[in-house]
């Protein structure tokens, strides 16, 4: 099975994506990774406002098969979450990198950017 992996996004080992924005980043989960989690039922993010930092820890995605921890991408602090997801937890299977978003950040160090996965890396990583 082949999985989208849009080429304007970079990647983290742990399936979470960044995506480049006017001057934010906007972060989710791949295809694959909603692909392997199952029927998702329930996000938990940070609020606006508030600061992650890169490799940690952000959040956690339930789905009937399991729950998982989410990692940041990168530093920043959060302009933005996607309320959707509270009450259709499932666009995250249905639309991973569109309206199956997550957050979105103001970066505070773009270069690290720069340390995440290419797309032909991180398809060779699922490969």
């Amino acid at each position: 099975m082949s999985f989208d992996v849009p080429p304007d996004c970079r990647y983290l080992e742990s399936h979470e994506w960044a995506r480049q924005e006017n001057g934010t980043v906007r972060i989710g989960i791949t295809d694959f990774a909603q692909d392997e989690l199952g029927d998702v039922v329930f996000v938990e993010v940070p609020g606006q406002g508030e600061s992650i930092e890169q490799h940690a820890e952000f959040g956690v995605i339930e789905s009937i098969k399991a729950v998982s921890d989410l990692y940041a991408p990168l530093s920043g602090t959060i302009v933005s979450v996607n309320e959707d997801l509270i009450d259709a937890p499932e666009l995250v299977n249905e639309d991973p990198y569109g309206d199956g978003w997550m957050l979105e950040v103001e970066p505070a160090d773009e270069s690290e950017l720069d340390e995440l996965l290419s797309p032909e890396k991180y398809e060779n990583q699922i490969a």
